[in-house]
Order: C-alpha cells, then structure tokens, then sequence
C-alpha cells in the first residue's frame, strides 16, 4: 500500500498516453494529406501548426466527451475506493476512518486529492532518526539520569518505577524549578528578549510563525547582534506557518552567522506530497539555562497590531531549573530531522532554579512520530487524576469521543468543568464545531464560556489546586495526532495559584453560554454547525 499513489499514477499516465496515441491515429488523415505537400507544408508557420492541432484536439474531445466523462469517473471512483482501504489501514481514529472512507467514495473528485496531500496520520524518517539519536545516546542518558537521581532533582524518589506521566513523555519529572507565569504577548517578547541579550554561548529558538514584521525583525536583530558577538544561534521554522517569512529576512539572518532552517516536514520521498503535518511548538532556550515555551509566535499581531484580529490574548512560561534540558532535547530532536545533524557542546549541567523554586515540572513533547498518541494519553491523564477541578482555555475546542467522555465523567463525579473559548474565532469550521459540541454538551454540568476581550489563543489546563499545564497544544485533533507539540506540567500549588488567578480574571470578560442557546440560532446556521462537526476527525 505504500506505493499505491504512484502505481495508479502511473497507470493514469497510461492512460492518458494511450489516449493520445488513439487521438494522433484518428487524426492521421488530415496531418498526412499536409505532410504529402512538402511546399504547403514548409509554408506553414509555427503559429498555424500549433493552431490547427489545438482545433483538432478540442474536435476529439468534444466528439469523445461521452467517453472521456465517463472514464474519469471511473478512474476517480476507483482511485477512491483503493484509497479508501489505505485510509482504513492507516488512519488511527475509527471515526476518522470512517469520514476518509465516505468521502473517498462519494465524492472521490474532491477528497482524493485532499487525501494524498493531507490524510496521513504516520510522520515517516522523523522516528527513524529519533530511534537512531536514542541508540547512541542510551549510555549518556542512563548517565544523566543517574546525576539526577545523585543530585536529588527526581521528583517523586521514592516510586518503585516511572509514573505515567513520565512514561508518556519518556522523561522524569524534576524538582527544583522556577516557573514564571507570562500573561500576553509584550511581558513574553520582554523576558525573551532579555534572556536572549545575556546569552554567553548559545540560543535555540524554534517558532510555528515568525513573521516578517517589526517584532519579527526586532527578534531577528538581536539574534544576529549575539551571533556577530560569537553566540551560536539555531533556528528553527515551520515552513507552512511561516510562509510568509521572506528571502531577505533569512538571507539576512545567514549573512549574520545565524544557522536558519526549515523543519521541512515534506522532506524524504514518502512525505513529499505532504502538507498535514505541522511543527507547531514554540521554544526558546538560552545557554541550556532558562527556557520558553508557550502559545505565542512571533508576530505584530500578538502584540494587537493587527487590525483584522485586534487584540490579542495568551499565555507563555519561562523555566529555569532541570526542566529546561527536557524542553533542549525536543529542540534536538527538530534540528536533527530539519538538518541531518546533530548538535553538540550544548550544556547539559544540572543546575537547580537560582531563585531557590521548588516546582515539580515535566515537559511533554508530542507529535505524529511517537509510537503512542502521547498528547491524548497526557491530556486524559490529567482529566482523569481531577478531583475538584478541571478548567480549560483553547481557542480550538473539537475534541473526539474519548475525551468529551471524560470531562463528562469529570462533571458528574462532582469536578467544576469549564471551558473557555473565543467569542470569535479565525477558524470559521472549527468555530461552527465548537458550538455543536456545546450543545451536545448541554446537561452534563459542564461550563462553557466565550471570551470577549479579545481573540484568546492560550491553551492552559487546570487541574484541581496544584497541577497547570502550559503549551503549545489546543484541544482538537490537529494538536492531539498530526502536529508536533510541546506541553509544560507543573506540580506547584503557588504557581497553580496564579494560573487559576489568571483564569478567574479572564472568566470575568467571558460569557457564560446559556442552555440551549443553540436552539435560538437559525436553521440554517445550525445546520452549518452540526455539518461542521462532522469534520471533526480530519480536522
């Protein structure tokens, strides 16, 4: 199956040749009688030859139009349904599986081509060049751990075995960490910045949209002035969330000394024709020492300087402490698949939060290369463990089966369950799904709320007085299997305290959703609604 594309391809070339040889025989008479002239045919022009054979081409068609009709349908239903048993082997949700088969084999025109270029769920080479870093890293990780465990920043020492959290992320939860809490855009490009001037060896830095714009530029000034001051910078980009990042912008950066590159997620032949899969996390870290990870690219818009999306509203964190070596292997393993090498002489020294902070962090990097769905199995980990609280702030909101189920049992065994998201969205399908998915929700005792102040981007979860999550991931399936994600857990009552702080004043510019308000909506909007959700699992 991994060759059908370019079998049936080629098979279609087939045919069309074979097409054209018929359209060349039939059309013998007329070219021939020209040919038997050698003075008419000298005196034909080059225009008049192109001319007289595009007539006789559009006369075969419109006399086989019939023929051609029918064969393309064909060809179309049968490409379909061949695709179709791929997506069944391939795609990782029954339901998703399901919405692949009944588009592929009704409307083949549309979705077959939709599917080459965005149906797979499987990234292919990311894994194989991970599995090769961890088999030669095994020794230094075991070594690293060890130092861990020696200089007592495990968590949790007293477990028999990994937790499942650190199963899922396949790293340990560390402690003694300083967790800073970033609310918008401005105090998030300020601690950056300010981290970025006292680097003394290295930057990384790994955004889903840079944009050529003034914070765009203001970023990338600063990164060549440390390069030019004998700082190695790396950077990273996602090539379809930055493609409007210009020529000169990365012609500039490489001319400072700035290693620049896309991740290039259609590189190796099995992903070429691929556009489903998105590097979408945000890092930043400086000198193995302080890291940032969070909801904000960058770009003016963030900062409202966008009049079409006005203001704008998010989270990020900075971490200082052994959490941030967690969050420099995810921007490892990005630049080993966006370069083919490896980076080394970064610092990997153990040193606990200056400040003296105490919190339990663990960094979750996820994406469509991982054996499991690590970002589904953490997420309904986390719901699951809640006892008092789940609160939720995502700008998407369409998650699947399993985890509407979840927060359902959440709200019914007596957890506060609310949900946040934008009164206005940018995504006009994601936005009609939600509401859907609001009213199907109705009676379960779960809270939703629209954000009114301004587009709210964040995506923060809250669980009970002591557990936060900070990231990159919104609730639906893009972030959940097919983009690369990077999530920040925090065990820590105090910052946990800010973070509900946080999420208290944005419900204060939100509006309750009432029950039933769907009902009061036009027929045909809710039809536009309930239509949207069935494109939930390929969304």
């Amino acid at each position: 199956m991994k060759k059908l594309r370019y079998v049936l391809a080629a098979a279609l070339l087939f045919g069309l040749l074979c097409s054209s040889g018929s359209l060349a025989q039939e059309g013998s008479t007329p070219l021939g009688d020209s040919a038997m002239s050698s003075e008419a045919k000298q005196s034909e022009t080059v225009a008049e030859e192109g001319e007289a054979r595009v007539r006789q081409i559009v006369t075969w068609v419109g006399s086989h139009k019939g023929r051609l009709v029918t064969a393309f349908v064909l060809i179309c239903h049968t490409l379909g349904f061949l695709t179709s048993i791929r997506a069944v082997l391939e795609t990782r949700t029954a339901q998703g599986a399901t919405a692949w088969v009944i588009a592929l084999n009704t409307f083949p025109y549309v979705s077959l081509p939709a599917y080459w270029v965005l149906g797979r769920t499987n990234f292919n080479g990311y894994v194989v060049q991970r599995q090769a870093a961890v088999a030669g890293a095994v020794p230094l990780a075991d070594a690293y751990l060890q130092r861990l465990k020696d200089d007592g920043l495990i968590a949790y020492p007293e477990r028999d075995g990994p937790l499942l959290v650190e199963r899922i992320a396949l790293l340990p939860i560390t402690r003694r960490n300083e967790v800073d809490l970033l609310v918008d855009a401005r105090a998030t490009y300020d601690s950056i910045f300010e981290g970025i001037a006292s680097a003394e060896d290295y930057v990384l830095v790994e955004y889903y949209i840079i944009q050529d714009d003034g914070i765009g530029n203001e970023l990338r000034e600063l990164l060549q002035r440390k390069a030019r001051e004998g700082v190695t910078v790396h950077l990273v980009y996602d090539e379809v969330g930055s493609s409007k990042l210009s020529a000169k912008y990365i012609g500039e950066a490489r001319a400072a000394g700035i290693e620049i590159f896309p991740f290039n997620t259609r590189q190796g032949e099995s992903n070429r024709w691929q556009i489903n899969f998105r590097n979408h996390r945000k890092i930043v870290v400086v000198d193995g020492k302080t890291a940032w990870v969070g909801g904000i690219n960058i770009g003016d818009e963030h900062l409202g300087l966008n009049p079409d999306i006005g203001a704008w509203r998010d989270t990020h964190v900075r971490l200082t402490g052994p959490a941030v070596h967690a969050v420099q292997v995810a921007f490892l393993e990005d630049w080993m698949w966006a370069t083919g090498t490896e980076l080394r002489n970064l610092n990997w020294v153990l040193l606990p939060a200056a400040s003296g902070g105490d919190a339990n962090v663990i960094s979750v990097a996820t994406g469509p290369a991982d054996e499991v769905e690590t970002s589904t199995l953490f997420f309904l980990s986390a719901i699951n463990r809640a006892t008092e609280r789940v609160w939720i702030a995502t700008p998407y909101f369409v998650p699947d089966e399993q985890f509407l189920s979840a927060l359902k049992i959440a709200a019914l065994r007596g957890c506060d369950v609310r949900i946040i998201v934008p009164d206005s969205n940018d995504n006009q399908l994601v936005h009609f799904a939600t509401w859907a998915l609001i009213d199907r929700l109705k009676g379960t005792g779960i809270q939703f709320y629209r954000y009114e102040a301004a587009f709210m981007h964040q995506k923060v979860m809250l669980i009970d007085d002591h557990i936060a999550t900070v990231g990159t991931a919104n609730f639906d399936n893009r972030s959940f299997r097919l983009n690369f994600e990077i999530n920040i857990a925090v065990d820590d009552e105090e910052f946990a305290g800010k973070v509900a702080a946080m999420l208290e004043s944005d419900l204060s510019h939100s509006r309750a959703v009432g029950p039933g308000e769907l009902e009061g909506l036009s027929f045909w909007r809710q039809l536009a609604m309930r239509s949207a959700l069935l494109t939930a699992p390929i969304l």
